[in-house]
């Protein structure tokens, strides 16, 4: 995993500008959220392959592919993730000045 942050530190920060971005432009909406069977589905998935990856059983180019996945997604939540709590922040702020 140190290789694959060495060698693409730059696709990775994109993927963190990215979910930044991402994260400050959509405007929250709490709609209909997923159902507990999509969400435990979804849960199981990401789980299944964060396990894949961390026992190295994907061997070769799809094992390379399946760890720079899990890499950049994980990046662009992270972002996703500090870019609505910023964003969150500024309003707040902004919603208090007299």
């Amino acid at each position: 995993m140190v290789a694959l942050a060495d060698f693409f530190w730059g696709w990775l920060v994109g993927s963190l500008l990215l979910g930044f971005a991402v994260g400050w432009i959509s405007v929250v909406h709490r709609g209909p959220v997923l159902s507990r069977n999509a969400a435990m589905g979804l849960g199981g998935l990401a789980a299944v392959l964060v396990g894949l990856s961390l026992a190295r059983l994907v061997p070769g180019r799809a094992g390379y592919w399946l760890d720079l996945f899990l890499a950049l997604l994980g990046a662009y939540l992270i972002g996703c993730a500090v870019g609505s709590w910023v964003r969150f922040w500024v309003v707040a702020r902004q919603s208090q000045q007299p």
